[in-house]
């Protein structure tokens, strides 16, 4: 099956913004961001496999399958050039991206990624990804968020009518045991990109975190190479997203400008 995704513009006239969400979400969560954009870049908001329109596509797995499928179905789109931009999970494959397609990323953009360090709150992230009901949902994300976060019930209801697709739950299930492990000393962590490498890239690149991100924390920010701009954003959390829309859509405009 392949990729479903929401496009915006010609993405043959011009190099487009790929966007690439988070576990648990969809293209669906971009569209604040997306209505602040502007008409000047065409966009590719993708559902990632294993997730929305994507629930039995090929690449379901960690940041590596992900980062495959999505060059894949750009290849099959006939883009020869782009913008990426991830969220999470969504980071860390637009951060593989980069460092795969050197030729062809034009610049990168990484909203709380996942992979710049070890820790990660994995027992709030199973929670996430097993809610099932509005408040079970509600519950989860308000941990995921910052601390004044309003919570939009939009958001919750778009997430919970793809959880309810057939195989959603195992799709997520599989994708949670793919980007973490229990190390010997039996503590769950996530999988680590390679920051020498990182290190390497020329592109314009940058990393966007909240100060209270509960999920993935902040201080990882602290080891990102020199090459690597940082944004933080004091008063959110991971969720960055719907949080700060406004923000994150200032953001891409200038790495796409």
């Amino acid at each position: 099956m392949a990729l479903h995704a929401v496009v915006i513009g010609d993405v043959r006239s011009a190099p487009p913004l790929v966007l690439l969400h988070g576990f648990g979400c969809g293209a669906f969560i971009w569209k604040k961001v997306m209505a602040g954009l502007g008409p000047a870049v065409p966009v590719i908001a993708y559902d990632m496999p294993g997730h929305a329109g994507s629930i039995e596509a090929d690449g379901i797995g960690g940041a590596g399958k992900m980062a495959k499928a999505i060059r894949n179905d750009l290849d099959l789109r006939g883009v020869t050039a782009f913008h990426v931009a991830g969220h999470s999970l969504g980071g860390a494959t637009a951060a593989l991206l980069a460092l795969r397609e050197q030729k062809r990323v034009l610049s990168a953009t990484l909203l709380a990624p996942g992979g710049f360090g070890p820790s990660i709150n994995h027992r709030l992230l199973s929670h996430y990804a097993q809610a099932e009901t509005h408040l079970d949902l509600i519950w989860a994300l308000e941990g995921m968020s910052g601390f004044n976060a309003i919570i939009d019930d939009d958001l919750v209801d778009d997430m919970l009518a793809i959880r309810h697709q057939p195989g959603a739950q195992a799709a997520l299930q599989h994708i949670f045991e793919a980007i973490t492990f229990v190390a010997p000393s039996g503590e769950r962590l996530q999988g680590e990109l390679p920051l020498d490498a990182l290190a390497a890239l020329t592109i314009p690149f940058r990393v966007v975190w909240g100060g209270e991100d509960c999920v993935l924390p902040a201080w990882q920010a602290d080891r990102l190479p020199a090459n690597i701009a940082l944004t933080r954003i004091a008063n959110a959390g991971h969720m960055l997203i719907d949080e700060c829309p406004e923000a994150v859509a200032a953001v891409l405009r200038e790495m796409t400008a």
